[in-house]
């Protein structure tokens, strides 16, 4: 069931400190060290003690919780449009699946419900920079701090997508024809994603 969630302060998360890294750097020493079953375990403590934070300080802009109360690797996520975007006032559901090797590796983000968005695949996949797979990108568009680090969790992966949502980076697109639309007729645009808004409030 879903978990009404309160506003709070939101926290920046673009910037990583040399405390940051450190951070990054041991945890992934640890789990390379213990193997994929200490690994998988370390992730799931992980998830619970986050699912745990977020119920006891909801964070504004969305909702969280498990699909399945036995499986803490899959989230049902409800993303509240921001105000003062062309998403305001929609909520549209998403499906967070994390790996057994998290914190290590990132989670995978799709949005079921319908959306227009240059960093959103047609199939609902979400495409940013901390979601990508650590280290650096093959084709230099990233730096490997821009990537993702076992720092992140569901709060810092859900609100750098609330910030995708405000400011699209149509650069290195995942809907070309959305991108497209979006730099060549805003007002078509602007339509779809209103329509996606309506929807999303009917479901």
């Amino acid at each position: 069931s879903w978990q009404v969630l309160a506003p709070r302060n939101r926290r920046t998360i673009l910037g990583q400190t040399d405390d940051n890294a450190k951070s990054a750097s041991r945890t992934l020493k640890m789990s390379g060290a213990s193997g994929s079953s200490s690994s998988g375990q370390q992730g799931s403590l992980l998830l619970m003690k986050q699912l745990k934070d977020l119920r006891k300080n909801p964070v504004e802009g969305f909702s969280a919780g498990l699909v399945d109360e036995s499986n803490v690797f899959e989230w049902e996520i409800m993303i509240i449009g921001p105000p003062d975007t062309l998403y305001e006032g929609g909520f549209f559901n998403a499906v967070m699946k994390f790996p057994h090797s998290y914190p290590n590796e990132p989670p995978t983000l799709r949005i079921v419900s319908d959306f227009w968005h240059p960093n959103v695949y047609e199939d609902g996949r979400v495409c940013i920079s901390i979601l990508h797979k650590p280290g650096e990108d093959e084709y230099g568009y990233e730096s490997a701090a821009e990537r993702w680090l076992p720092i992140h969790t569901v709060e810092s992966i859900l609100l750098s997508v609330i910030s995708m949502l405000s400011c699209p980076n149509c650069d290195s697109p995942a809907n070309v024809e959305a991108a497209k639309e979006f730099r060549d007729n805003y007002e078509a645009f602007k339509k779809k994603c209103k329509r996606c808004v309506r929807k999303s409030q009917e479901s």
